[in-house]
């Protein structure tokens, strides 16, 4: 990798497991120990973690220390009209508690983006611990959740959609069914990412220094395995809490009998699932809809358009007169500049002076993916109107009507 960062570069497979102890202490966890190490080390694919390093004193001297990392695995996520496009996901970024704001996360984000733009990867994703890092990186908000809870024991509605059946599977079965159902699902719908064999074992097993329990159902309909969920529980005096850590289903009858079959364990008070998609309403399935209530909404994926063009030619479009959108890329130049956009896609437009609406490239991201309209944007200042007219039009290209993006994988 060529870096304009001289302090930051690949890590050898020596220097992984410093690296995620290095992240757990910059999220205030403990170092893991060698059990969790053997789960957890599991995510770092060859060549793809990124080490920042600074000179410090050290035995009368000074030495070079890791004082920063990043990583990130290949996948693909789904865009608006069922393509899967390339995809960086980013994880495991932090810097030691006692070197920050000296410019070490700024060159990991820089390196990674110029190495994943080499890759030819045409989008980056994370999930964000703080909402104040990424946006400075080209990174928006391109998918939410919602935080809910369900009264255990509530009873679905006679006619709620439901049918074929769930199962329990043991951890050293789930390491090989869940996948292959995931891999069934994962592109279905806008916002899914595909999850690569090694993410499997550090989620199931869990990698913490008290890995917490985990349990897995997989539902199956006419067509075979067609979903599936993870959850562990939380200890309570009236009861414990199931918390639902993974549920994806093929439809609404398989997605109703996996939480019919969770609401009606025994000794369990409440069930709660976080980042729940946005139109997935529990309430219509209950006989009792006040059985259920949200707790929160928050942002979910963050996306970051490497490519542009790519990005932009990859998705579909809705049925609308074209567009001309100028965007700003100060990270990426080769995003820099102005693109028609109408039906039948983008293409470049050399003067850039002509466009209807401008944002820059972060603005976008929170778009490209449907969750939010261009009106939204432009009348909370993130995009800016040349040409008022322009804004229904945007809404229309960019809407993806009857679809909530959504990604439910957490890496």
């Amino acid at each position: 990798m060529v870096t304009d960062h001289p302090r930051v570069r690949v890590l050898e497979p020596d220097e992984l497991r410093a690296s995620t102890d290095l992240f757990r202490t910059a999220v205030h966890g403990t170092p893991l120990d060698d059990d969790g190490w053997r789960r957890g080390g599991s995510r770092h694919v060859p060549g793809r973690t990124l080490g920042a390093f600074e000179d410090l004193p050290a035995g009368g001297g000074t030495a070079a220390e890791l004082v920063g990392t990043a990583m990130s695995f290949p996948c693909r996520t789904a865009v608006p009209g069922g393509a899967g496009v390339d995809t960086a996901a980013v994880s495991l970024v932090g810097v030691r508690p006692d070197r920050t704001r000296r410019g070490h996360l700024s060159a990991l984000m820089r390196t990674q983006l110029a190495d994943v733009a080499a890759r030819g990867e045409v989008l980056a994703t994370l999930r964000a611990s703080e909402t104040g890092i990424y946006g400075r990186f080209g990174y928006g908000i391109a998918t939410r959740g919602r935080k809910v809870r369900i009264r255990a024991a509530a009873a679905l509605r006679p006619d709620a959609p439901g049918g074929g059946t769930v199962r329990m599977v043991p951890l050293d079965r789930a390491r090989t069914e869940l996948p292959a159902v995931a891999e069934r699902l994962a592109l279905q719908r806008t916002g899914g990412m595909t999850r690569f064999g090694r993410w499997w074992p550090a989620f199931l097993e869990g990698y913490g220094p008290a890995a917490e329990f985990r349990g897995t159902a997989v539902h199956s309909g006419p067509d075979g395995d067609d979903g599936w969920a993870v959850w562990t529980v939380d200890a309570g005096d009236g009861g414990d809490t199931i918390r639902v850590l993974d549920l994806h289903a093929a439809d609404a009858g398989a997605s109703a009998e996996l939480w019919r079959f969770l609401l009606g364990m025994d000794l369990v008070a409440d069930v709660t699932g976080g980042l729940r998609p946005l139109d997935e309403d529990l309430s219509l399935l209950l006989a009792d809809p006040r059985e259920f209530r949200v707790e929160g909404l928050a942002d979910e994926t963050w996306l970051r358009l490497v490519d542009v063009p790519a990005a932009l030619g990859a998705r579909a479009w809705g049925d609308a007169a074209p567009v001309v959108l100028r965007v700003h890329d100060r990270l990426l130049p080769a995003n820099d500049g102005a693109v028609r956009i109408g039906p039948d896609g983008p293409k470049p437009v050399e003067d850039t002076t002509a466009a209807d609406l401008e944002c820059d490239v972060d603005a976008l991201a929170m778009a490209y993916l449907g969750d939010r309209r261009p009106s939204e944007l432009v009348t909370a200042g993130w995009w800016r109107a040349h040409d008022d007219a322009a804004v229904a039009r945007a809404d229309t290209l960019f809407a993806t009507p009857g679809v909530v993006p959504w990604c439910g994988t957490f890496f």
